[in-house]
């Protein structure tokens, strides 16, 4: 629980009394490669603090599996318009790798959020982040090239390449495989 801690510690302080209430309220998961923690056409009840392991965000197009988000360690992951609006998303999560993970429910969060302004500040700092993320990635789909999305995701999560498989390297950039096999190949 110490990664999830140091990393909220990066969006704000939280007191003692709200850190023993959000600590009551986290469940520890160990999850194998390939579970599905959030189904097609559900509601995201959890959001997922990743401690370790890898979790993807998918949906499917056209029959075919579109990645829409990878969180590796020390980050977050759920169908955020799922979660806020509490109606079913198309999109579905699952773990890359054995994963352990923290997870607090919707209801339980927004109790915290209600009792703890510490807390309550914490989800809106982590919420806008997220929104600043989605906005580059869009930006970065609209504006920067193939070879721009691979070199930046490379410069911000070197290990993906050894830990995604490439297909899904390809789809989360917006490339076929074919041209992200031509990049690699040109580095």
């Amino acid at each position: 629980m110490d990664n999830f801690f140091s990393t909220v510690a990066q969006y704000t302080k939280l007191s003692m009394e709200s850190k023993a209430a959000l600590t009551s309220r986290l469940k520890e998961l160990i999850i194998p490669k390939g579970h599905i923690l959030v189904k097609q056409d559900t509601v995201c009840n959890f959001l997922y603090f990743i401690d370790q392991g890898l979790t993807r965000t998918y949906y499917l197009k056209d029959g075919k599996e579109v990645t829409d988000w990878i969180s590796d360690e020390r980050s977050f992951a759920c169908s955020i318009i799922s979660f806020i609006n509490r109606k079913p998303d198309r999109r579905i999560i699952e773990t890359l790798e054995p994963s352990v993970l923290f997870s607090i429910h919707h209801d339980d969060l927004e109790i915290l959020c209600y009792r703890h302004h510490d807390i309550e500040n914490f989800v809106r700092q982590l919420v806008s982040f997220g929104l600043i993320q989605l906005q580059q990635k869009f930006d970065d789909l609209h504006f920067a090239t193939a070879l721009q999305r691979y070199q930046t995701l490379m410069a911000t999560h070197p290990t993906f390449i050894q830990r995604v498989p490439l297909g899904m390297i390809a789809s989360y950039l917006g490339v076929t495989p074919e041209t992200l096999s031509r990049i690699r190949s040109q580095i």
